[in-house]
């Protein structure tokens, strides 16, 4: 796992440490002292620790002006044990919104296991972005038979074109126009 960076290629157009609206700004990475792990695997030092024990992130762009922002995660997303929904929501999400960002592209390609307890936190992320969206996209197979058995499916969007968007050859503006229009056809708007 130490060799899985986060995408890499918008680094050019942003930086959360660089952004002193984001959550992480200011923190500094190393390129060669590895200290976060999944379990007992390490976890390459350019993905952003927020609490949780086992889930790591990156937030690959942030678009204040639109109020959008994508955000790729890593590990095990494991509400159960960690409530890594709470830790994410209240350290990073809400930091987020209160600088106007209200939709959220989440990118899950590197999760490997999900692990629910209920779904306030859900729910309440979902009422809080009253005009915006949260889209959790390319997520594997069995995570996304999770989320549907937790019923995190009402307050979440995936699934049909957003389990397998080839977004990495895209900008992130054009990754925001695509997700923003499947979600305008679902919403029937």
């Amino acid at each position: 796992m130490h060799y899985i960076e986060p995408y890499f290629s918008w680094l050019p157009l942003y930086k959360a440490s660089e952004d002193p609206r984001s959550p992480f700004f200011e923190r500094e990475y190393s390129e060669f002292h590895f200290e976060h792990a999944v379990y007992n695997y390490l976890i390459h030092p350019q993905w952003d620790e927020f609490g949780s024990q086992t889930l790591y992130m990156k937030i690959l762009y942030s678009e204040y002006e639109e109020g959008y922002a994508i955000i790729e995660l890593i590990g095990e997303w494991n509400d159960a044990l960690y409530n890594d929904i709470m830790l994410l929501k209240r350290d990073v999400i809400e930091l987020m919104m209160d600088e106007g960002i209200d939709k959220f592209i989440i990118i899950g390609e590197n999760v490997l296991n999900f692990h629910a307890s209920d779904d306030s936190y859900y729910e309440e992320w979902f009422q809080e972005v009253e005009n915006g969206w949260v889209v959790l996209m390319n997520f594997r197979d069995h995570v996304l038979d999770e989320f549907r058995k937790t019923k995190i499916d009402y307050y979440l969007s995936f699934g049909g074109e957003l389990d397998d968007m080839g977004w990495r050859k895209l900008s992130p503006r054009q990754l925001y126009d695509k997700i923003d229009f499947i979600i305008r056809k679902r919403l029937g708007s």
